[in-house]
């Protein structure tokens, strides 16, 4: 009968619509986990370069697994000025320098990389390069503290290296040994490096417990030096405060307890955390001159696990840090500056360092939050972790080329990014391809003022646009295009968080 049939023609049309919605969701489905898995790719390649940035900036012996082959041995002498060997290390940017303040603080933050996105670099099969990156620098500041209350912080003279441009492996300029000890403290230097080896105990303890105990004794010895004998670095290494000055101590002590406490469940730092009397407040940056963010995200954390009370001084750390996260977030009554772009701005020197810093610890509290299934409680709104983990994505991105310039301001990354960078070994000839010896004025002449691109790829070194997020890819634009480890080492736990 016809009411059959129109029954029949629209259960057959049901039947279709049906089929042709199932399809459709599968295409959303398989497009959705296409973006996902496109998008995890770029940065999993942004985190592998990340880590071989660290193998461009090696000091010393060079390993027969070493990947980035154009660079050499180099500085095989530090440290007989004073009787000791203080060869290893890292060159701390596109210089000759080997400055144990910013390297301490590579190493604290490649270290917390590791422990906290340890699934997520083993899954990209990126652990071991992590390690190994942390463990350079290690064996190197265990050589540097040859006594309990004695720590070797600089290899080099700023004044004679930056008249120079040559490369590590031809350096003829002075590499006198620069120390701390009892009568001339540093406890920001020793603090720094205390957290950068009781980080690394955490990170090793599951792989090499004998190396993870030494780190630790180092640790402690350094922590007490730096606590019973208090003074700025500067002070007693005059020409490490010409280029890494630091601001103060009382950051790198608190945080250095917070390592300490974690590495080892102690009381002791515990007591000396709550009893501080000065917990940073709240942070404008989180930097390595400014450790106030990191130790209180390491607190705030405590606070989430209820080991300690969520009230008092406690509470104070946890509202210092999530009142840094929401000015990032643009959520606070003071927010951090933006440019045009979207990049979030600290300082117009080198300022994706500092993104890099904030970004990490955005990433870091995130995962705090969503293992305790909290949110942020901004006083411009609510935040929650899916919000964190767009603004994440969004500075990374830009970082990578999703910018005005479409440029990646990472080296090596994509198929446009800077050519020209201000490092001395990326830019002159590779030994291994023309031994000649490179003389210090004859850098200067022939590599530092020419035109053409570097010969020399640095890859994952990264750069930084200006404020209205303009770059000159120029070898003398030093403030913007001088990459450094201490911009890289907190990038490479935020690209494996975003993996």
């Amino acid at each position: 009968s016809p009411f059959v049939l129109m029954l029949s023609l629209k259960m057959s049309l049901n039947n279709v619509l049906r089929s042709l919605s199932n399809v459709f969701i599968f295409i959303l489905v398989c497009c959705s986990y296409m973006i996902e898995n496109v998008a995890s790719a770029d940065y999993g390649t942004a985190l592998t370069k990340s880590l071989l940035f660290f193998e461009g900036q090696r000091s010393g012996v060079l390993p027969k697994n070493q990947r980035v082959n154009w660079r050499g041995d180099s500085a095989l002498k530090d440290g007989q000025d004073v009787g000791l060997n203080l060869v290893g290390g890292y060159y701390d940017a596109g210089d000759n320098l080997k400055l144990g303040f910013p390297m301490a603080y590579t190493i604290t933050m490649l270290s917390w990389s590791a422990i906290e996105f340890k699934d997520k670099l083993a899954r990209k099969k990126e652990l071991n390069n992590a390690l190994y990156a942390i463990k350079w620098g290690t064996n190197y500041l265990i050589k540097a503290h040859p006594q309990p209350n004695v720590l070797y912080g600089e290899n080099g003279d700023p004044d004679s290296d930056h008249q120079c441009w040559e490369r590590p492996e031809d350096m003829g300029t002075p590499r006198t040994s620069y120390k701390i000890d009892e009568q001339h403290p540093g406890s920001d230097l020793a603090a720094e490096t205390a957290a950068a080896l009781a980080s690394a105990s955490i990170a090793f303890r599951s792989v090499d417990l004998k190396y993870a105990f030494t780190l630790l004794t180092h640790a402690k010895q350094l922590f007490n030096f730096a606590n019973s004998h208090q003074g700025l670095y500067q002070n007693s290494i005059p020409p490490a405060g010409k280029i890494y000055s630091s601001s103060g101590y009382k950051d790198e002590l608190l945080w250095a307890a917070a390592w300490l406490h974690r590495a080892t469940n102690m009381k002791q730092y515990l007591d000396y955390i709550g009893n501080s009397g000065d917990n940073g407040g709240v942070r404008s940056m989180f930097s390595w001159d400014d450790k106030y963010v990191g130790a209180q995200i390491l607190i705030a954390k405590l606070v989430l696990e209820r080991k300690v009370p969520s009230s008092g001084i406690w509470a104070q750390y946890k509202a210092n840090a999530e009142q840094f996260i929401c000015s990032c977030a643009q959520k606070s009554n003071q927010n951090v500056q933006k440019t045009p772009g979207g990049l979030l701005w600290f300082l117009p020197w080198a300022n994706n360092q500092y993104v890099a810093s904030a970004t990490f610890a955005i990433s870091t509290y995130t995962r705090y939050l969503s293992s305790h299934r909290a949110f942020l409680q901004c006083s411009g709104g609510a935040v929650s972790p899916s919000n964190l983990v767009s603004l994440v994505k969004s500075q990374v991105d830009y970082i990578l080329g999703s910018n005005p310039k479409k440029m990646s301001y990472m080296v090596g990354y994509g198929t446009n990014y800077p050519q020209r960078i201000h490092h001395r070994g990326a830019s002159i000839v590779s030994i291994k391809k023309d031994r000649s010896p490179v003389g210090c004025k004859d850098g200067l002449d022939k590599w530092l003022n020419r035109n053409a691109p570097n010969p020399n790829v640095l890859v994952g070194a990264v750069v930084s646009p200006d404020q209205n997020d303009g770059f000159s890819d120029n070898r003398n634009n030093y403030q913007l295009g001088e990459p450094a480890t201490a911009t890289v080492a907190p990038l490479v736990g935020v690209l494996a968080f975003l993996a």
